[in-house]
């Protein structure tokens, strides 16, 4: 099955879609709010798309960081790696049963399947040096903020108007090192969720894997996913309608299609922030660059509009 012109989409979720800020964050909410977006996903599985889901996990993993902090006196706290891996399987199979039951409504038979996915990274990346991922809550206190990296060595840092935040180190994915079951899977007809949260990162050790302490961008992890897969389409979805320039001013100018080598230029002209579209922006590019295939950053809440390229911001080659 294809998506009408023989491509296959891979559908990028934000890990704040999923638990956005401002709610609770409970299993129950989070657990609705992937029962919404699969319905989108389940319209286009039925309509003849072929699909292969990621995802984001920073709200998730920020929270299992705050419990390894709360109970460290009583239960050993888990590495950053294991927190990754944690949130992938539930996430993940969360994912599966929703979609699955979104599915069955539509009478369509099609097994979908979560693989707990390790990429790796480069033991000598910068980013071991100069930690730059936000992950977590925002803390309004700076002495809260001190208190929290003298206690567990890690780095916090301002984050804006809504206080500090905690950074990790977030190394360049190398490759799926899950490449071949995901490959697998989807010849037998599954539908995959893979390297969510940007993957496990692990790297080579004298010859062994080994987990380690960060969390790779998951738009980027998805840049590799989509290559390995031989997507035609990479699909990056936000919290926003797409790409802007001068967000939030009077004069802001929302970008329709674009060509990647226009983008680039606007991007090189320091349009977009690190900290909020600039990942996005770079996935994007990198994606329709390596491989010739078509980009599209939209609003989750227009997935299939996105998907199909209907709405947001969508990046072709040239």
């Amino acid at each position: 099955m294809g998506t009408g012109t023989g491509q296959r989409l891979v559908l990028a979720l934000g890990g704040n879609a999923i638990a956005p800020g401002g709610t609770g964050g409970t299993a129950a909410e989070q657990t609705a709010n992937i029962a919404r977006a699969m319905e989108p996903v389940a319209d286009l599985i039925h309509g003849g798309h072929d699909v292969v889901l990621t995802h984001g996990n920073g709200p998730q993993v920020g929270n299992l960081l705050i419990k390894n902090e709360m109970a460290r006196d009583v239960v050993p706290p888990m590495p950053l790696d294991w927190c990754v891996a944690q949130t992938q399987a539930t996430i993940g199979f969360t994912i599966t049963t929703a979609l699955e039951q979104a599915l069955a409504r539509r009478g369509v038979s099609r097994p979908v399947v979560t693989v707990i996915s390790r990429v790796l990274v480069a033991a000598d990346d910068p980013a071991w040096s100069a930690p730059s991922k936000p992950i977590g809550p925002y803390v309004a206190d700076e002495a809260e903020a001190r208190r929290r990296s003298a206690d567990t060595g890690q780095t916090w840092a301002p984050a804006g108007r809504r206080g500090w935040r905690r950074l990790v180190p977030s190394p360049e994915p190398i490759s799926s090192l899950d490449r071949a079951a995901v490959e697998l899977l989807l010849a037998g007809g599954a539908v995959v969720v893979a390297n969510g949260g940007g993957g496990v990162p692990m790297i080579r050790d004298g010859g062994r894997l080994k987990g380690v302490e960060a969390v790779i961008d998951k738009d980027l992890a998805a840049v590799r996913l989509a290559a390995d897969t031989r997507a035609g389409r990479l699909v990056i979805l936000t919290d926003v309608a797409g790409v802007a320039l001068r967000y939030g001013d009077a004069d802001e100018e929302w970008l329709g299609e674009i060509s990647a080598a226009e983008l680039r230029s606007l991007q090189s002209d320091g349009h977009f922030a690190a900290g909020s579209m600039g990942p996005k922006v770079e996935a994007a590019l990198r994606f329709v660059e390596q491989t010739g295939g078509t980009a599209v950053i939209g609003a989750l809440d227009d997935l299939r509009g996105a998907a199909e390229g209907g709405t947001g911001t969508r990046v072709v080659p040239g």
